[in-house]
């Protein structure tokens, strides 16, 4: 590359580097297939606007509420492979992890028995946990345990992505940002609020129908406006 032109070289972090053979064996080993959804959520930004600033609760903490309601109504999604493929271990604890990127690299903090916790919770512990992975770093155990992933780019933008499974979990959900699309209700067009997830699950273990019923699930959750931050 150099005799094109000049060139620089930049070390890469311990960190970078332990989730780049992360992912490469993720990739290589877990049969990867992604579905995509779009999910109306009008009526939750409508309420999630209502609240004063004091109060304001993030899409992404009723996200992961959802998806704790899906984990509880799917339970081969809050599962492990065994090592020889054998077996299904199926767990009976809730723990999200939530994918935050910062200064110090890609870092995933798993947050605990979310399917017992209200959105204001999940929402105040998702602002500590992140605030701490930006500045200082995460412990090995606040990054272990995890039952599943949500990687949110909703704050940078795109609409649809791939994200890679972090094994031993079976499956990772990727949300984008909400945007305003026009929808037809019968007599005209409307503008909406729509979110796009994208599921990535591991086709040895988990179908194509089962994937779009568990995303079905999560949006039906967030479309249906029952979340309130304190439920």
């Amino acid at each position: 590359m150099a005799s094109f032109g000049p060139v620089e070289k930049s070390a890469r972090s311990r960190i970078d580097k332990v989730v780049a053979r992360t992912m490469a064996t993720n990739a290589a080993t877990i049969p990867h297939v992604t579905h995509h959804d779009m999910v109306d959520v009008t009526a939750l930004e409508t309420y999630r606007r209502g609240l004063s600033a004091e109060h304001r609760v993030s899409p992404l903490a009723f996200v992961i509420k959802a998806v704790a309601s899906a984990l509880r109504a799917f339970p081969h999604f809050n599962a492990s492979l065994s090592p020889d493929g054998d077996w299904l271990i199926l767990k009976q604890y809730c723990h999200i992890g939530i994918a935050v990127d910062g200064p110090l690299g890609l870092l995933v903090p798993v947050l605990r028995d979310c399917d017992t916790k209200d959105a204001a919770t999940l929402a105040r512990e998702l602002r500590e946990v992140s605030d701490q992975a930006r500045q200082k770093g995460l412990s090995a155990a606040q990054m272990s345990g995890g039952c599943f992933t949500i990687s949110s780019l909703g704050g940078i933008g795109g609409e649809y992505f791939t994200p890679i499974i972090n094994a031993p979990e079976v499956a990772i959900l990727g949300v984008c940002g909400i945007r305003a699309l026009p929808h037809w209700d019968g007599e005209a067009f409307v503008p909406r609020q729509m979110l796009p997830l994208s599921l990535s699950y591991d086709h040895r273990i988990i179908n194509g129908a089962d994937a779009a019923r568990f995303v079905r699930h999560i949006g039906e959750a967030l479309e249906e406006g029952t979340f309130t931050a304190e439920q």
